[in-house]
C-alpha cells in the first residue's frame, strides 16, 4: 500500500468539518485503544498511560508533519494491521508457551506490587521479556497509528482561518467522541463496535482524500476483525465487556477472568471457600451475637454474601463497582445469594458509598478488593486505591456501631503491605488489629511473601480475648463442616488434621524489617502497593525508554529544515496534563473511582475549554497576566489545602469548593491557550508542540509516587511559569 501524496489541502468548509470529525475520531479511538490493548496485551492494564501517551505522541507527530507530502492516514490500515497482529502474536505466545514469561518489576521482591503478575516465575522461564520492552513496542506502534489523524488535524488547522473557532470545532468533536464512547460503554458494546465506528470515520477521510483503495478497505476490515479474534466459539465461555474489563466467565467451573488474568471464582458453600466464613465463625465461638447489619465492599460475584447469609445477618449492603461481575453473580452463583431479600446490591465505588451512607453497621468487610487495572490513563491509582488510606479507615470507623468489627482479607503478596494496613488500622481505631495469615505463621516479617491474610480491626476485644485464652482456631476447608464444631477446640480426628482438612489459625506477631511497612497511605498519597515514597525503578526505566522513543519519533516527523518546538505551547501542554491528573484523582475521591465519574471529568474539562474559546472569541483584547494570576492562585490554594479538608460538611464545602479548585484552573488555562493559539504563525506546529508537551506532562505524573498529588501541582506551576516566560510566535 504505497503512500498517497496530497496535492492540495481542504477548503474552509471541509476543513471545519474535518476538525470536528478528527476531534471525534481521535478521542473515540484513543479510548477504544486504552480499553482493548489493556485487555489483550499481557499486563499492559497496569500501564494504560502508555496507550494514552502514545496517542498524544502520534497526534503531535502528525501535526508536525502536516506540510509533508506523504499522506500518513493512507498508511493507517497497514500500521493498524501490524499493531493488532503483534497483540495476537504476544497473547498466543503467552497463552500457549509456558516457558514464556513477562517480568513486571521483579515481583519476587518488588518496589511496587502488581496483582496477577506473579503466577509465572521469570526465574524459571526460558524466555523472559521485561514489561517495559512490551510497553515500548506498543508505545511506538500505537503512536504511528495516530499520526495520520494528527496530520489531517494539522492540515485542517492550517486551512481554517479562525484559529479559535477551528479549535472550538475540534473540541466539539471530542465532546461528541466521549459521549459516544460512554454510551457504548454503558451498553457494554464489544470492541468490534468501537473499532467499527473509528474505522468507518477513517474510511470516510481516506475517501475524501481519494486514497481509499480496495486493499486498504480490506485491510481495515481485517483490523476490525482482529478485535473479535478471541471470542469463544465453544459455548463454555461467556465474554462480556464491562466499562472496566474484558470479563470472561467459564460457565463450566464458575471461574471469572478479567483482562486475561484470573480474578475470582464462584464457590458453592457446600464445597469450598471457608475463609469467607472465618469472621462469622470467630464471632460465634468467641461468644458474640451474629452480625445483624453488614456492609461488604467488593461483593463481586457473591461468595462473601453466600457465607454471611448462613450466620443470621439481617441486612447486607453489597457494594460492587463492576456491573458485569455483579450481574454474573446475580445470574450464575450456585447459591443465589443476590436473590435473598436480606441482600441490598449497590453498584458504586466503595469509598463513595462509605462517605455517603448514613447507616451504621456491626461488620464492614473489604472482600478481596484488588482491581487489575488503573483508575484511568491519567493517574497511577487503581480502582481500590482510595479504600486503603487513613481517611478511608476513618470513614469505616464512622459507619461502625460502637462494638463493630472491620475485616479485610486478600492475597496481599508482601508482608510490608499487610503491616502497613495493620498499622493504619491501629492508628485510626486505637487498638491492635489481629493479623491471621493462612497458612498459619507465628511471625510475619515485612520482607517475606505472604498469601491469604485476614486483618481484623476495631476495638471489640471479644475475638482477641478468645485467641488469648483459648489458643488456636481450627478451620475446615469444607464450609458446612465448621457449622457443627467450636473452632477453638482442636478437632479430635488427628487423621483429618494430617490430611489438611483442618488448618490452625492464630494471630501472627508482626516483625518490621522493611521501611515500606512504616509508610502510611493517605488520600494525597494513596499508593498502597508502592513500598515507599519513591519512583520505582521500573517506572524510571520506562520513563527513560518512552522519553527516548518519543524524542526519536518527533525528530523523524519534524518539519524539514531548521526547526525548534514552540516552547510556550509545549509547556502549556505539559502543565495542562497535570491539571487533568489532579482533576481525575480529586473527582474520584469526591464522587467515586467509577468509569462514569471519569467520563464526566473529561466531558467537563472539554466544556471548560470550549467556554474559554468562546470567551476569547467574544473578548478580543485579553491580558494574559490576569489569567495567569488567577490560574496560579487557584493552583497555590490546591497545593496548600489538603484534599481531606473537604471530606465533610455541607454541599458547598464538600462538593462545590473542591470541584472549583480542581476544575477552575482548566478555564484559565484554556483562555491562556486559546489566546496564544489565536496569534500563532503556524497553528499546526503550535498544536503539535502542545500535544508533545502533554506527553512530557504524562511522564511527569509518575512523580506522584514520590511527591503525592498535592505537591505534583508544584510541577504544573513550574510548567506554567515557563510558558509565561517563553515568547509567543505571532503571525
Amino acid at each position: 500500500m504505497p503512500a498517497t501524496n496530497v496535492a492540495e489541502g481542504p477548503n474552509q468548509r471541509q476543513a471545519g468539518f474535518n476538525l470536528f470529525l478528527v476531534g471525534f475520531l481521535i478521542l473515540f479511538l484513543e479510548l477504544a485503544c486504552i480499553r482493548w490493548f489493556s485487555a489483550k496485551v499481557v499486563f499492559l492494564q497496569f500501564f494504560t498511560n502508555i496507550v494514552l501517551l502514545a496517542a498524544f505522541l502520534g497526534m503531535s507527530c502528525g501535526c508536525l508533519a502536516a506540510r509533508r507530502t506523504t499522506n500518513w492516514l493512507a498508511l493507517f490500515p497497514g500500521l493498524a494491521l501490524v499493531t493488532f497482529a503483534a497483540v495476537v502474536t504476544i497473547m498466543m505466545l503467552y497463552s500457549n508457551w509456558g516457558q514464556f514469561a513477562v517480568d513486571v518489576g521483579h515481583q519476587a521482591s518488588p518496589q511496587e506490587v502488581f496483582f496477577g503478575t506473579e503466577y509465572r516465575n521469570p526465574d524459571l522461564a526460558k524466555f523472559v521479556v521485561p514489561i517495559e520492552a512490551i510497553a515500548g513496542l506498543f508505545f511506538v506502534l500505537i503512536a504511528l497509528m495516530f499520526v495520520g489523524l494528527g496530520q489531517t488535524l494539522g492540515r485542517a488547522f492550517d486551512a481554517y482561518p479562525n484559529r479559535v473557532a477551528g479549535y472550538s470545532l475540534n473540541i466539539g468533536g471530542s465532546l461528541a467522541g466521549i459521549v459516544g464512547f460512554s454510551l457504548l460503554s454503558f451498553a457494554q458494546a464489544p470492541p468490534v463496535v468501537w473499532f467499527g465506528v473509528s474505522c468507518a470515520g477513517i474510511v470516510y477521510l481516506l475517501y475524501q482524500d481519494k486514497a481509499l483503495s480496495i486493499l486498504r478497505l480490506a485491510t481495515i476490515i481485517i483490523v476490525v476483525g482482529f478485535t473479535a479474534f478471541y471470542t469463544d466459539r465453544s459455548g463454555s465461555h461467556d465474554i462480556r465487556w464491562s466499562p472496566y474489563y474484558a470479563v470472561d466467565l467459564n460457565k463450566s467451573n464458575g471461574v471469572i477472568t478479567v483482562n486475561s488474568i484470573g480474578h475470582q471464582e464462584m464457590m458453592p458453600f457446600s464445597e469450598r471457600g471457608s475463609s469467607y466464613s472465618l469472621i462469622h465463625l470467630l464471632q460465634k465461638h468467641s461468644g458474640g451475637a451474629p452480625f445483624k447489619d453488614v456492609m461488604i465492599i467488593g461483593a463481586g460475584s457473591g461468595n462473601d454474601l453466600a457465607h454471611a447469609l448462613r450466620f443470621g445477618v439481617e441486612r447486607i449492603d453489597a457494594v460492587e463497582i463492576d456491573p458485569v461481575i455483579q450481574a454474573i453473580g446475580i445470574q450464575n452463583h450456585p447459591d443465589k445469594p443476590y436473590q435473598d431479600p436480606r441482600v441490598v446490591p449497590h453498584l458504586d465505588d466503595g469509598r463513595h458509598f462509605l462517605r455517603t451512607t448514613e447507616r451504621k453497621y456491626d461488620l464492614v468487610v473489604y472482600a478481596l478488593v484488588d482491581s487489575l487495572i488503573l483508575h484511568s490513563g491519567y493517574a497511577n491509582i487503581r480502582l481500590e486505591s482510595y479504600l486503603f488510606t487513613e481517611q478511608a479507615f476513618q470513614d469505616v470507623r464512622r459507619v461502625l456501631k460502637q462494638d463493630g468489627v472491620f475485616v479485610m482479607y486478600n492475597y496481599y503478596r508482601q508482608g510490608w503491605i499487610v503491616q502497613r494496613v495493620a498499622e493504619m488500622a491501629k492508628q485510626v481505631f486505637g487498638c491492635d488489629p489481629l493479623v491471621l495469615p493462612l497458612p498459619y505463621k507465628e511471625t510475619l516479617t515485612s520482607s517475606e511473601a505472604v498469601g491469604f491474610t485476614t486483618i481484623i480491626a476495631g476495638c471489640n476485644p471479644r475475638i482477641s480475648t478468645a485467641f488469648r485464652d483459648r489458643g488456636q482456631f481450627w478451620l475446615n476447608s469444607i464450609p458446612p463442616e465448621n457449622l457443627a464444631v467450636d473452632g477453638f477446640e482442636k478437632p479430635q480426628d488427628k487423621a483429618a488434621v494430617q490430611h489438611g482438612d483442618w488448618v490452625p489459625l492464630a494471630p501472627a506477631k508482626l516483625v518490621v524489617d522493611n521501611e515500606g511497612a512504616r509508610q502510611s497511605t493517605s488520600d494525597d498519597w494513596p499508593f498502597l502497593y508502592v513500598s515507599g515514597r519513591l519512583i520505582p525503578d521500573l517506572t524510571v526505566r520506562s520513563m527513560i525508554l518512552l522519553g527516548v522513543l518519543g524524542l526519536g519519533l518527533v525528530y523523524l516527523f519534524k518539519p524539514k529544515g531548521a526547526w525548534r518546538p514552540n516552547n510556550r505551547m509545549f509547556f502549556l501542554g505539559a502543565a495542562f496534563m497535570l491539571l487533568e491528573t489532579k482533576a481525575v484523582v480529586q473527582m474520584a475521591l469526591l464522587f467515586g473511582s467509577t468509569w462514569l465519574v471519569n467520563s464526566a471529568v473529561f466531558f467537563t474539562a472539554l466544556l471548560l475549554i470550549l467556554a474559554a474559546n468562546l470567551y476569547v472569541i467574544k473578548v478580543p483584547s485579553i491580558r494574559l497576566v490576569r489569567h495567569y494570576a488567577g490560574l496560579l492562585a487557584l493552583l497555590a490554594v490546591s497545593v496548600l489545602v489538603p484534599l481531606d479538608t473537604f471530606l465533610s460538611g455541607g454541599i458547598v464545602w464538600r462538593y462545590a469548593i473542591p470541584c472549583a479548585l480542581a476544575l477552575g484552573p482548566m478555564f484559565f488555562a484554556g483562555v491562556i491557550f486559546a489566546r496564544s493559539f489565536r496569534d500563532e504563525a503556524n497553528p499546526d506546529q503550535a498544536f503539535g508542540s502542545n500535544i508533545a508537551g502533554s506527553v512530557i506532562g504524562g511522564l511527569a505524573e509518575s512523580c506522584s509516587t514520590l511527591l503525592g498529588f498535592r505537591y505534583l501541582l508544584i510541577v504544573a506551576i513550574g510548567f506554567y511559569l515557563l510558558s509565561a516566560w517563553m515568547p509567543s510566535r505571532k503571525g
